[in-house]
């Protein structure tokens, strides 16, 4: 580590350099990115899939949710009495939105198309999948239906159910305005944390850091489709990670400076050892979002690939860009000097004292906590957001009301397209409709021998419960005809899911956790240590989940915070990305404590002094680094979209939760009660590691330390165990 931080020094101006023509370039290509994202979030192999790859080949259209215009006439006539008229409104979407399919009352005279006073009726406007994210038919749409029903004395309005879920804003959140807020938020942490000018230094790094994993994503959407949600999780995600790494790297450097080291002494100390917690911290977040990468879900794994550049790039950085700064402007930039860093905290030194004494009332404590945010976790559903949690509000939701005031029920947003061939079509269209719990079903169309069937559920099929009608619908059609039957849409969608992520979850999360122990058992050379954090690490998660259960499915809170009603449940794709992301993100401030208290100990021989002076020297930047973090995710939060909200909540409140209950309390008190048994790393699995071994120390002993200088703090050791005889071991 030395002598690649001396490497770095050696050649500073020219790493700025080429630092700086990342940035510049990275900054006039950022805005090119979003135009080439993907919103495509297709399943290849499953089932429903395959359907609906059918369907876009023979009629160029993507089945899930599709626009839905409803024209009322005026009061006191009828739908069916001024059908001519009507049909004109759905006649000039057919001729002036390119690729769509229309199915209304007029093509299928099909009275369960109308409302039940007969006033209004809705169609059904399939569009061709969106090539990226963002361009969606919505506009083009809504030109051509409300002029149409204009002209015709007649009014028009449309939803979707994507309209809804965005609350109408179909231009997507910006990614600039996001991460300018939670970069105020980061610089207002970082100005308290350092009090001078030293807080733009780690604004600065990831800055870099974004941008030069922005070109990255720029380059990899040449050779394949990158998810749109992955700007976000770059600009902001990145911004947290990036600032938390030069946080503690930089308080290092200052501790050494405050200790009398020369700058580049102190520069060579920090990368030395805050430096080695940043490289654990950011291998061990690439780890943990391996986990998209393995499964077979296209936009899940470019998500993974995305979160995977994030902690590397910040990484390097760090290691490159950063000790060039400290040692060339370091010193200049850091006034006013108003905050001293020659001692521990005072305030977390005396907290960390107060959970060595208690530290069984401590575990008690915090596991009590945790076990009653995780209680409603058993409660989960998994699927997606039903319409009372969307919008509630504008256009799309007044449209909806209009079918729900007349009887139609919300079915109409995720219609189940059913394909058989196309002499099959009227057997199969009679016997979906039989299906209890479906609204109607008709034939949208006949293409190349096949034909789409549309059958229109009378509640959206969006989760577990919803999907069962599509199950009654396929089986009801396969007895029905002969020939291959194709099953797509929503509900499909949902089902194929499960079988493609669910069934091999676990076992992808068991993989995760044990390649992260090993990677920690090196970082800590210990046994018990990596085994205790991954442990907390998957508690700490359950309670995030059992959060979002009790907050956004149930809806206590939800509702008084953002304005939205309980979902009755996650969205499918939620969990795996939030347990990839947080599970390693958590993980960083377990590294950073842990770290420092093996540092200490190896120098004291002492868990008391290692517990003490860790995390009295770690519990700020802890602290800090989670509000900054936190600060990103709140202003992600904010944009529009259900679903980036829940994940930015589950994100923030993860991070407050680990940086309080599990990284304050239970930390130290678990690693006080386990006394010398944290610091046990025999001589095989050493061997097997590459790393020097950690003998177990005698019982009611001070383990010898590994430096002479440390002879100080044994000392201070002997005259804590006379003060308190029921010391640790």
């Amino acid at each position: 580590m030395s002598t690649f931080v001396r490497f770095a020094l050696r050649h500073g101006r020219l790493v700025a350099l080429a630092w700086l023509a990342v940035f510049l370039v990275g900054g006039a290509t950022a805005g090119q990115l979003s135009g080439r994202l993907s919103a495509d979030f297709s399943l290849p192999g499953q089932p429903g899939q395959k359907a609906e790859k059918q369907l876009e080949q023979t009629y160029g259209t993507n089945s899930e949710s599709p626009f839905i215009p409803v024209v009322t006439v005026a009061e006191g006539r009828s739908v069916e009495g001024e059908k001519a008229r009507v049909g004109r409104v759905y006649e000039a979407i057919r001729q002036e939105v390119p690729g769509v399919r229309v199915v209304d009352f007029a093509s299928t005279n099909d009275p369960r198309f109308l409302t039940e006073d007969g006033r209004s009726t809705f169609g059904l406007v399939f569009v061709p999948l969106p090539e990226t994210f963002g361009s969606s038919l919505e506009a083009e749409v809504r030109a051509a239906a409300g002029p149409a029903a204009e002209r015709a004395g007649l009014k028009a309005g449309l939803t979707s159910y994507d309209m809804l879920a965005s609350g109408g804003d179909s231009s997507g959140p910006s990614v600039l305005v996001e991460t300018l807020l939670g970069g105020l938020g980061a610089f207002a942490v970082l100005a308290f944390v350092f009090a001078s000018f030293l807080a733009l230094v780690p604004l600065l790094i990831a800055t870099v850091s974004i941008l030069a994993t922005f070109l990255i994503v720029l380059g990899l959407t040449t050779f394949t489709d990158v998810s749109f949600v992955v700007q976000f999780l770059i600009a902001l995600v990145g911004l947290g990670v990036a600032i938390d790494y030069s946080l503690l790297i930089v308080s290092r450097w200052r501790e050494e400076r405050a200790h009398g080291q020369d700058n580049t002494a102190a520069v060579v100390t920090a990368m030395r050892t805050a430096g080695r917690a940043v490289i654990a911290s950011g291998l061990t977040v690439a780890i943990s979002l391996v986990a998209l990468l393995v499964l077979p879900v296209p936009y899940l794994r470019s998500m993974g690939i995305g979160g995977l550049l994030i902690p590397l790039v910040s990484v390097l950085v760090c290691f490159t860009l950063l000790p060039a700064l400290l040692a060339g402007i370091g010193p200049r930039v850091d006034r006013p000097r108003i905050r001293k860093e020659a001692a521990a905290s005072r305030g977390w030194t005396a907290w960390a004292r107060l959970i060595v004494r208690r530290r069984w009332l401590a575990t008690a404590t915090g596991l009590a906590v945790l076990g009653v945010l995780i209680a409603p976790v058993f409660g989960i559903a998994i699927g997606q957001a039903r319409t009372g949690s969307l919008a509630r509000s504008g256009p799309s939701f007044q449209t909806l009301q209009v079918l729900r005031d007349g009887g139609v029920g919300t079915g109409v947003l995720t219609p189940i397209e059913v394909l058989v061939p196309a002499d099959q079509a009227d057997a199969a269209a009679s016997a979906a409709s039989a299906v209890d719990g479906v609204h109607t079903a008709v034939v949208g169309g006949t293409v190349d021998g096949r034909t789409v069937v549309e059958v229109l559920p009378r509640n959206e099929t969006v989760d577990s419960k919803g999907t069962a009608v599509v199950d009654r619908v396929r089986d009801a059609v396969e007895e029905a005809v002969d020939g291959a039957v194709g099953v797509s849409g929503s509900g499909a969608n949902v089902e194929d899911y499960f079988h493609a992520v669910y069934q091999n979850l676990p076992y992808v999360l068991a993989l995760i956790a044990l390649i992260t122990y090993i990677l920690l058992v090196r970082t800590f050379r210990s046994l018990l240590l990596p085994l205790k954090a991954v442990i907390l690490n998957l508690i700490s998660v359950a309670a995030v989940f059992g959060a979002v259960v009790y907050f956004w499915q149930k809806g206590h809170g939800s509702d008084a915070v953002f304005d939205v009603s309980g979902t009755s449940a996650v969205t499918f794709w939620l969990p795996p990305l939030i347990f990839a992301f947080l599970f390693g993100l958590s993980m960083d401030y377990e590294v950073f404590i842990l770290t420092r208290m093996r540092e200490e100990y190896d120098a004291t021989g002492s868990t008391r002094q290692a517990v003490t002076v860790g995390l009295g020297r770690t519990g700020r930047l802890v602290t800090s680094a989670a509000l900054i973090l936190f600060f990103a995710f709140a202003a992600l939060s904010s944009a529009p979209g259900t679903d980036i909200k829940v994940f930015a909540t589950a994100l923030g409140v993860g991070i407050l939760i680990d940086a309080t209950i599990v990284r304050a309390l239970l930390v130290p008190a678990l690693v006080s009660v386990l006394g010398r048994w944290n610091w046990w790393l025999p001589e095989w699995p050493a061997r097997l590691l590459r790393v020097e071994p950690s003998p177990l120390a005698a019982k009611g002993a001070i383990a010898p330390p590994r430096r002479p200088e440390a002879d100080a703090g044994r000392v201070e050791e002997e005259v804590e165990k006379k003060k308190d005889p029921a010391r640790l071991d």
